[in-house]
């Protein structure tokens, strides 16, 4: 597909019209969608456990990871959310645990605070839209693609979406980072060739644990 001569505004009319169709639905649809997202997630990729895990407190109908995240804990991974510390500056992750002292952050979504920072060794990032390409479109300010342009060893990189929020491209630039697999309620889907491909949880698993150990995961922290 030709890209748009001004690529900032046709972004823009996209996450508008995503945002819509997804506050559109109603809250059994989301809560079905969920639940199956959290199963794929439970059983394609095991080695989340003991991990750092990111995660989004979900905003504007995104997946909600909560109820994941506290199993994860149980199973002895610690759990990390995003704080914006600047503007074009990469994110903080601090140390998020039932209970945990929080604050308001940007757009009013809750923070820790003042909690450890961590660094991620898994991501769980929610779109406003996902591409066929295996990218995702976010909401504008650029800051988990700059975030994981320095992070190294790369987070395995887990986009966790609904179907409605599909699209056929989002005409990526250079700045834009590719996800290493789309979870949605339909099933797991593999980023590889520049698209997605439909993977079962075997497979999941295998080349999960393929890439967790090629890039040296879980991490030494600080």
């Amino acid at each position: 597909m030709e890209t748009p001569t001004d690529l900032n505004q046709w972004r823009k009319e996209q996450r508008a019209a995503l945002l819509a169709r997804r506050e559109a639905c109603t809250p059994a649809e989301r809560a079905a969608w969920n639940e199956a997202i959290a199963l794929f997630l439970e059983t394609g990729f095991p080695s989340l456990q003991g991990m750092v895990v990111g995660f989004c407190w979900p905003y504007n109908g995104e997946m909600d990871p909560r109820p994941l995240i506290h199993r994860l804990r149980d199973q002895g991974s610690r759990a990390v959310l995003p704080t914006v510390v600047g503007k074009q500056r990469p994110l903080e992750f601090r140390e998020w645990w039932p209970g945990s002292p929080m604050k308001a952050g940007v757009l009013g979504i809750p923070i820790p605070d003042g909690n450890p920072v961590l660094v991620p060794d898994a991501v769980l990032v929610p779109p406003v839209g996902f591409s066929d390409e295996g990218r995702r479109l976010g909401y504008g300010g650029g800051y988990f693609d700059r975030t994981l342009n320095v992070l190294a060893p790369q987070p395995l990189k887990i986009c966790v979406a609904h179907e409605l929020s599909r699209m056929p491209t989002i005409h990526p630039q250079p700045h834009d980072i590719p996800m290493d697999f789309v979870v949605t309620e339909a099933g797991i889907h593999a980023v590889e060739d520049g698209g997605l491909h439909r993977i079962d949880v075997a497979e999941c698993e295998r080349r999960a644990a393929q890439m967790v150990a090629a890039r040296g995961l879980p991490r030494r922290q600080a």
